[in-house]
């Protein structure tokens, strides 16, 4: 993703002193380019001070965000005094992304009636005035904090964050390759739940995805540059020709699909026709794709799509699925999360080795299930989230853990890594009496600030955190 743009917004009240916003101006741009954005800023004689104070001031700060309409990702309203809180509703009100509200803080010895700023009171105001007009907008913790200190540029990565996972899942396309695989009634999803959160789900018959495989000649460019695409990507060395040149196409179909669909996600029908039409698994197609930024989930566990495509978007990094499958030993706080080989090697400790799927070859033979992608999952901090549609609604949960380096033994099957997380215990009683799934997604970093505040606060799911 490239650059974020921010839409700089500074707010007066008269009686306080407004010689403070000239200083404001140069702090707060410097600020935002200290954290690798751009900004765009009303020229400062456009309005008294290049401040807004009044509702009239208010209107001409929002014909400059409509003339910038599309480039800034972003409002951020600064608060070198008071403020006014008219003025401010006029200004935003439909300025349509997320508004993160920041106030000076006053310095002890600068507190007469020339310096004093009264911010601390003023943001309450713009608050209060907002939420009447039904406004959504950011507020972290400091309560007050100056552009140039350590907590404002907490709070500018956490709304930062904020802004790209709105922008990208106010309205998005999850297309589903194959029905609901038929043993895992767990993954149920309601599209009509996901439509009035802006996720349109479309469905495309596995029988469309296997007609493009086998039409599609060995010798297409397309088939050979994406051997060689995936050669680079995975070790390979152990998968027969035929089964590599299979698992191509799948890749090959499934990117024409997404291009010609127009489809933001994927989840995929991964159990278990593929496996039997074809004797391959396509879980190493899932990782690449996944660490090419594009959100794919198998087992056509829709709801999660949603939570790996906010994490991808909150991290800028992959995201993963995977279960909630094994104790790590007596410890409680410790588990073993795994999957077949979905994983991103971008979230991995190094490049996979793609085998057979040892649950398709027992009693198949062991020339069946290539493209398992075997390896380890990279110590790390780590945000997780999982979704689900119950009752017509989105519901979602978001914690934070990390992932150790703890040993598993090297004949365990997959792609896996020991988490560690605070009073696992009762959170997975919490998850398995409150309808979520045997999987959870996650990715690299700390956004549970961020997660939560974008789907609340923006994106309106019903959210808990753990």
């Amino acid at each position: 993703m490239g650059r974020q743009t921010f839409a700089l917004y500074f707010g007066n009240r008269g009686f306080f002193p407004e010689s403070l916003i000239a200083g404001a101006r140069q702090e707060l741009k410097q600020a935002i380019s200290d954290a690798g954005c751009d900004y765009l800023i009303m020229d400062e004689n456009a309005t008294r001070y290049g401040a807004v104070e009044t509702p009239e001031e208010g209107r001409i700060y929002a014909n400059f965000l409509k003339q910038n309409e599309g480039k800034y990702d972003g409002v951020i309203i600064c608060l070198p005094n008071f403020g006014d809180e008219n003025g401010a509703v006029a200004a935003v009100r439909d300025a349509g992304v997320p508004i993160y509200v920041q106030a000076y803080p006053d310095e002890i010895g600068k507190m007469d009636f020339e310096n004093r700023r009264d911010a601390y009171c003023g943001k309450l105001s713009i608050e209060d005035m907002l939420g009447q007009y039904g406004i959504p907008y950011s507020v972290y913790p400091l309560h007050v904090a100056h552009p140039q200190s350590g907590a404002f540029a907490q709070n500018l990565q956490d709304f930062a964050a904020v802004c790209r996972i709105v922008k990208k899942l106010k309205r998005f396309s999850i297309g589903g390759i194959g029905a609901r695989t038929t043993k895992f009634k767990t993954v149920r999803y309601d599209e009509l739940a996901l439509q009035k959160y802006g996720i349109t789900f479309e469905s495309y018959d596995l029988s469309e995805l296997f007609a493009r495989i086998r039409s599609m000649k060995d010798c297409r460019d397309a088939v050979r540059e994406k051997k060689d695409w995936l050669s680079a990507y995975a070790d390979f060395s152990r998968v027969p020709d035929d089964k590599f040149t299979v698992l191509a196409k799948i890749s090959v179909a499934i990117d024409d699909m997404m291009d010609e669909y127009h489809l933001d996600t994927v989840s995929i029908r991964c159990w278990d026709e593929m496996h039997r039409e074809f004797g391959v698994a396509p879980c190493v197609l899932l990782s690449e794709l996944n660490d090419r930024g594009i959100a794919a989930s198998c087992e056509m566990d829709v709801a999660n799509t949603v939570t790996m495509y906010a994490l991808s978007a909150a991290s800028e990094l992959p995201a993963g699925c995977v279960d909630w499958n094994n104790n790590y030993g007596g410890e409680p706080d410790k588990c073993i999360l795994f999957h077949c080989g979905p994983i991103a090697r971008r979230l991995m400790t190094g490049r996979g080795q793609v085998g057979i799927h040892k649950m398709f070859a027992k009693g198949n033979g062991p020339d069946y299930g290539w493209g398992v992608d075997e390896g380890r999952i990279a110590p790390m901090d780590m945000t997780y989230a999982s979704a689900a549609t119950m009752n017509g609604k989105l519901y979602a949960y978001v914690d934070e853990g990390q992932i150790t380096d703890d040993p598993i033994e090297n004949t365990y099957f997959g792609c896996a890594g020991v988490a560690h997380i605070e009073n696992l215990e009762e959170k997975l009683i919490y998850m398995g009496k409150n309808g979520y799934r045997h999987h959870t997604t996650f990715t690299k970093g700390k956004y549970l600030n961020a997660v939560k505040d974008a789907f609340q606060t923006y994106l309106n799911y019903e959210l808990i955190v753990l």
